[in-house]
C-alpha cells in the first residue's frame, strides 16, 4: 500500500469523525483547514499526489459529510458566518464535476421545503454564477477511455441540460431566478463559449482535446425545445469567430458533426433559424450536409417538405448554404426535382394547406435562382415534363390561390428551364404575395471577396457623386436655380407669354351624353327582336340596357315571354364591345326569374344538365338562380328600379339640386313642430309572407336529381369539380334563404344526403361548400322537425364534422366544420328543455 495515499485516507477518516461528532467550533474549523490543504489552489497546499488521491477517491465522500451535517445550529458554532464561509469554499473550489453531483444529489433527496433545500439551492446558485458550469464541462473534454467515464458524462449530461427541471419541481414556488429556463440556458451558451475557447487555446498549445461531452450537451438542450436560448448565444459569437479563423471554423465543424443523430434535426433547424445568412451557415456547418446522412434527409427532405413553419429568409438561408459549395451543388438539384414533383402532384395540390403550397412554391423558386443553365441542362427535359403536368393540375383546381401559384411559378419556371422557347405567359392581378414570389425568383448577386468588393463599392461610390454634381448643369442647363426656388428671367422675344394656355379654363364636359343613332325599344317584345334579329348593333346594345327596367315596369308583358326571353339571355353573347355586358345580362336574367319564378326557374334548371352548354353558361345559371332566390326571399321587397347605363341630362339638375332645398324645408317644419311623443316617425319594412316559399322546390329539386349522371361534355363526378363546387354552394344559399318554408324540411333532408354522398371529395372548394350547406340546414330547417324527421343524418354528421375539424388539411374547412359542430351544440342546447319533462 502507497504510504503516501494511506496517509491521506486516515486524515480524512479522522475528519470525516470529527465533522460528524463534534460540536467544537474551534476544532471544526481546524479540521476543515487540514482538509482544505488538499484542494488544488490552496494555501499551504499538499503534495500533488495527495491532492489527485483526495479528489479522485475521497472528496465525495467530504461533500456528503458537510451536507449531511448542515443546520442552523451547526452553523452558528463560528462567529460571523466563519464556518458557512468556509463549508461553501469546498462546493465552489474543489473538483466542479463531483462538487456539481453531489449538490444535485442533496437538493434531489431533500424531503419537501427545509432549511437545508434553500441552503443548498442558494449554494448552487452561487456554483452557476461562478462559472463552475464551464469547469464542469471543460473537464469532460478530456480524453479519457475507462469505461466508468461513460457512466460519468451521461449522469452530468442528464444533470446539466435537466437543472431547471429538476430545481422547478423541488423547489416549485419557491423557485430561484437563476434556474428558469430563459436564465439558465442563456448561462449554459455563455458557459459553452467558455470552454470551446479554453478547447481553442489547447488546440494551439499543442494539447488534445475533445468537443463530443458538448456536443451532446447542445443536443440534448435543442431536443428539449430551447434552441433560441442556448443557440441565440452561441450563434452570434461564433460568427464572429469563424470569419477569420479556420480553428474556429474546424471546431465548429467537429460540434455539430458528433451531435447524435436523435438531436440532429433540433440543432440543423435551430442553427438555420439563428444563422443571418448562407455564408454564416457554411462557416458553421461546413460539408456536414455530405459527411452525415441524417443532416442531409432534415436539411433536404424534412425542412422542405414535411414542414413549413420555417419562414422565407430561412430558407435562403438554407438553400443558400447548399449552392455556396460546388460539391453541395448536385443537392439542390436533386431538390429541385423533388420540389417540382411535387409542387404539380394531384395528390399535393388536393392535401396539402395552401400555406404549405406557397411555402414549396417559395423554395422552388429560390432553386432556380441559385442554379445556373449548364446546371439545368441535363435534366431541363425531365423538370419540363414536370412543370407542364403540374400546371394542368393546378389551372384544373377550383381554388384561385391554387391557380395563381401555378400561373406564377409556372411563369418564372418555363423561362428559366427551357430558355430557348417561348415561356408561359399568363394574366393575373399583382399583389404582394406575386411580387414576393417574382423577387425570390430574381438570381442572387455574385459574392466577391471583401477587398474587390470594398473597392468596387469606394470606385462606384466616387463616380456616383461625379455625375451627381455633374448633372444639373449638363441636363438642365436652361431651367431655373432649384435652390433659389425662383424663375431665371426668360429672353426677350422668346414668346412664352404668347404659348401660354394657363388662364384658358377647360369646358366641364363631365355631365355630356354620347349621343346615339339608335333609340331603345319601348316594350320587353321589341327588345327580344332586337336582341335576335336585329344587325343594328347601336340598337341591340340599346335593347340590352333598357330590358332590366322594361321586365320592372311591365312584369305582365315579361311573363308572356318569360322562357323565351330567358333562352336569348342565357345563349347571349357579346358582338361588340358593350361595357359591363356580363352585368347586363345578369341582371336581366335574374329580373326575368323573379317576375315569372316557376316557369323559368323549371328551364334554367333543365339547361343546367343539357348537352352542349358550356361550363360557363352553367356556372351563369347557378348564379342567377342564386340572385333571384335572394331577391324573392327579401321582406318587403318592392319593384327594384332599373339600373340603366346613364341618367339622362334632364334629371341631372333634379337629383342634384331636389335633395338640397327638400332637407331644408323638411328641417325647419321638423324644428317648429310639437310632438308629444318620442317615437321615431320611421316605420319599418311592411312585413310579407317569403315569396321564395311557393317555388323553392323549383330551385332546388331539379339541380340536386341528376349530379351523378355523367354526360358526353359534362362530368360532376369526374373533372368538372369547379362547377361541382358552385352547385354545392348553391344549393347551400338556396337552402339558408329557404328558412321559415313549407318545404324546408325535405330540403334539408335531401341536401344532407347529397353531402353525406360527397363528403369524403378531394377537392377542397367542394368540402367547403358542403360544410357551408351542413350549417345552412341547421340554420333553416327548425329545430323540432330536425330532431322528428333527420335524427340518424344529425347523428351521422356529428363525428363527420369532428373528424374534418381536426384533420382536414384546408384551413376553411376546418372553421366551417368547427361553425357547423357550434350550431349542433346549440341545437342540443334548445332541444334539451323541449325534451325534459
Amino acid at each position: 500500500m502507497d504510504p503516501v495515499q494511506s496517509a491521506v485516507a486516515l486524515t480524512v477518516r479522522e475528519a470525516l469523525h470529527t465533522l460528524s461528532s463534534s460540536e467544537d467550533g474551534g476544532h471544526l474549523l481546524s479540521t476543515l483547514g487540514a482538509l482544505k490543504r488538499y484542494l488544488s489552489g490552496a494555501e499551504n497546499a499538499a503534495l500533488p499526489g495527495e491532492q489527485e488521491e483526495f479528489a479522485r477517491m475521497h472528496f465525495s465522500a467530504v461533500l456528503r459529510c458537510l451536507v449531511g451535517r448542515l443546520s442552523p445550529g451547526w452553523l452558528e458554532l463560528l462567529p460571523d458566518g466563519q464556518l458557512e464561509d468556509l463549508w461553501a469554499s469546498f462546493f465552489l473550489e474543489g473538483p466542479a464535476d463531483q462538487a456539481f453531483l453531489v449538490l444535485m444529489e442533496s437538493i434531489e433527496g431533500a424531503a419537501g421545503p427545509s432549511f437545508r433545500l434553500m441552503k443548498m439551492a442558494q449554494l448552487l446558485a452561487r456554483f452557476l454564477s461562478a462559472g463552475r458550469m464551464a469547469a464542469v464541462m471543460e473537464g469532460q473534454c478530456r480524453q479519457l477511455t475507462e469505461p466508468a467515464f461513460r457512466l460519468l458524462q451521461e449522469t452530468l449530461l442528464t444533470k446539466v441540460v435537466g437543472l431547471p427541471d429538476h430545481l422547478g419541481n423541488r423547489l416549485q414556488r419557491e423557485n430561484l431566478e437563476a434556474f428558469l429556463p430563459q436564465n439558465y440556458f442563456p448561462l449554459l451558451g455563455e458557459e459553452i463559449m467558455r470552454v470551446l475557447q479554453a478547447v481553442v487555446d489547447s488546440l494551439r498549445g499543442g494539447w488534445d482535446c475533445s468537443v463530443s461531452f458538448l456536443s451532446q450537451v447542445l443536443g440534448k438542450a435543442c431536443v428539449h425545445g430551447r434552441q433560441k436560448e442556448i443557440l441565440g448565444v452561441l450563434v452570434p459569437r461564433l460568427t464572429v469567430l469563424t470569419q477569420g479563423s479556420c480553428l474556429w471554423r474546424r471546431v465548429c465543424w467537429r460540434l455539430v458533426e458528433c451531435v447524435p443523430d436523435r438531436a440532429t434535426e433540433a440543432l440543423l433547424t435551430g442553427l438555420v433559424e439563428a444563422a443571418s445568412g448562407p455564408d454564416v451557415l457554411s462557416r458553421l456547418l461546413g460539408n456536414l450536409v455530405l459527411k452525415s446522412k441524417k443532416a442531409q434527409f432534415v436539411m433536404t427532405r424534412k425542412i422542405l417538405f414535411l414542414q413549413y413553419r420555417y419562414s422565407t429568409p430561412m430558407l435562403q438561408s438554407l438553400l443558400g448554404y447548399l449552392a455556396m459549395d460546388s460539391q453541395r451543388r448536385p443537392l439542390l438539384g436533386q431538390a429541385l426535382k423533388e420540389l417540382l414533383e411535387t409542387w404539380g402532384s394531384p395528390s399535393a395540390i388536393r392535401h396539402a394547406p395552401l400555406p404549405q403550397q406557397r411555402y414549396v412554391s417559395s423554395a422552388l423558386l429560390i432553386c432556380l435562382a441559385h442554379l445556373q443553365d449548364a446546371e439545368l441542362q441535363d435534366s431541363r427535359d425531365e423538370l419540363l415534363a414536370s412543370l407542364m403536368a403540374g400546371v394542368k393540375t393546378r389551372l384544373d383546381s377550383s381554388l384561385p390561390a391554387v391557380r395563381r401559384l401555378g400561373m406564377i411559378v409556372a411563369g418564372v419556371a418555363s423561362a428559366r428551364i427551357h430558355p430557348d422557347g417561348p415561356p408561359l405567359k399568363f394574366q393575373y392581378e399583382e399583389d404582394e404575395l406575386s411580387r414576393e414570389l417574382l423577387a425570390l425568383a430574381a438570381p442572387p448577386p455574385v459574392a466577391d471577396s471583401p477587398s474587390k468588393a470594398e473597392a468596387s463599392l469606394c470606385g462606384a461610390s466616387s463616380k456616383g457623386s461625379f455625375f451627381v454634381l455633374q448633372s444639373p448643369a449638363a441636363e438642365t442647363p436652361d431651367r431655373g436655380s432649384v435652390d433659389s426656388g425662383v424663375p431665371q428671367a426668360q429672353p426677350e422675344g422668346s414668346g412664352s407669354d404668347l404659348d401660354s394656355d394657363d388662364e384658358l379654363v377647360p369646358y366641364d364636359m363631365s355631365g355630356d351624353q354620347e349621343l346615339k343613332s339608335g333609340k331603345a325599344p319601348a316594350y320587353v317584345r321589341d327588345c327580344v327582336e332586337a336582341l335576335t334579329s336585329s344587325e343594328d348593333w347601336e340598337r341591340w346594345e340599346a335593347a340590352l340596357r333598357a330590358l332590366e327596367g322594361l321586365i320592372v315596369r311591365s312584369p305582365a308583358a315579361a311573363r308572356e315571354v318569360s322562357v323565351e326571353l330567358a333562352k336569348v339571355l342565357l345563349h347571349l353573347e357579346e358582338k361588340t364591345s358593350v361595357v359591363g355586358f356580363e352585368g347586363l345580362r345578369q341582371r336581366a336574367l335574374v329580373a326575368v326569374v323573379v317576375t315569372d319564378p316557376a316557369p323559368v326557374a323549371e328551364y334554367l334548371t333543365s339547361q343546367f344538365y343539357a348537352l352542349n352548354f358550356s361550363l360557363r353558361q352553367r356556372i351563369d345559371i347557378l348564379d342567377v338562380l342564386t340572385l333571384a332566390a335572394q331577391e324573392l326571399s327579401r321582406p318587403g321587397r318592392l319593384p327594384k328600379a332599373p339600373q340603366c347605363g346613364s341618367p339622362s341630362p334632364a334629371s341631372q339638375p333634379s337629383s342634384t339640386q331636389a335633395p338640397a332645398w327638400r332637407a331644408v324645408v323638411q328641417e325647419r317644419i321638423r324644428s317648429k313642430t310639437r310632438r308629444f311623443s318620442q317615437r321615431s316617425p320611421r316605420r319599418g319594412p311592411d312585413a310579407g309572407p317569403n315569396e321564395f316559399n311557393l317555388v323553392a322546390g323549383y330551385f332546388f329539386f331539379p339541380l340536386i336529381r341528376h349530379f351523378d349522371r355523367p354526360l358526353v361534355t359534362f362530368d360532376l363526378l369526374g373533372e368538372d369539380q369547379l362547377v361541382l363546387g358552385r352547385l354545392v354552394h348553391t344549393l347551400g344559399a338556396l337552402m339558408y334563404l329557404a328558412v321559415n318554408t313549407t318545404v324546408a324540411v325535405a330540403m334539408g333532408k335531401a341536401l344532407l344526403e347529397f353531402v353525406w354522398t360527397l363528403r369524403f371529395h378531394g377537392d377542397a372548394y367542394v368540402r367547403r361548400g358542403l360544410l357551408s350547406a351542413v350549417s345552412s340546414v341547421l340554420l333553416s330547417v327548425p329545430a323540432e322537425r330536425l330532431l322528428a324527421d333527420l335524427p340518424d343524418e344529425l347523428l351521422e354528421a356529428r363525428p363527420w364534422l369532428a373528424d374534418v375539424a381536426e384533420q382536414d388539411p384546408d384551413e376553411d374547412c376546418r372553421v366551417l366544420a368547427v361553425k357547423a359542430l357550434l350550431l349542433l351544440e346549440k341545437l342540443r342546447d334548445t332541444l334539451i328543455p323541449l325534451s325534459s319533462p
